[in-house]
């Protein structure tokens, strides 16, 4: 199978099979029966895509209703992505795991539900495309502060410069004053 699971196994990496010869490239991104093998099933309902320069940071983001499973990939540039597992009775609560994932390697993470997902741009540029299993809800949105030191996320921070964040972002929750799933 090209998934292969992280240290929390609910988390993949999806390494696509890259059919390249002189004149480019050809990747399948998405293949409703190889991902529903496993367990990836969606249905998958919208489209998004980011741009970001480097050293910006998005995330940690989660709707705590209407929650979102995320397919998540590079199209340009490198992100060091990472997902927190906020399920209550997960035996993986309150861990983290992150991957490289870069127009090169054009690896894809799923993150199912129940997770605060977050991004931090190591490229000049990134751009990051993402496909959802529910709507974007702004009222159900929350925010998990990306350094949180309850989590210890080792981001691999640029020159060791604090990241770029929104205001959103610069005002997430400790894990400890968060919403969680069951």
């Amino acid at each position: 199978m090209p998934f292969e699971q992280l240290d929390i196994p609910d988390v993949l990496v999806f390494n696509p099979k890259v059919i390249g010869d002189e004149r480019g490239f050809f990747v399948e991104t998405f293949r409703s029966d190889v991902f529903a093998r496993s367990g990836i099933t969606g249905p998958f309902v919208q489209d998004n895509h980011s741009g970001s320069q480097q050293g910006i940071l998005r995330g940690l983001h989660y709707q705590i209703r209407q929650g979102q499973g995320k397919l998540v990939r590079v199209v340009v540039g490198k992100v060091f992505d990472v997902a927190v597992d906020l399920r209550r009775s997960s035996s993986t609560f309150g861990r983290w795991v992150g991957t490289c994932l870069s127009a090169e390697n054009k690896q894809q993470v799923w993150i199912p539900i129940g997770f605060a997902h977050g991004f931090y741009v190591m490229s000049e540029w990134a751009e990051v495309v993402y496909k959802t299993t529910d709507y974007y809800a702004p009222e159900w949105e929350r925010s998990l502060l990306w350094n949180d030191p309850a989590l210890g996320i080792e981001w691999p921070l640029m020159n060791g410069r604090p990241p770029i964040l929104s205001e959103k972002d610069s005002k997430g929750k400790l894990l400890s004053e968060a919403e969680l799933f069951e």
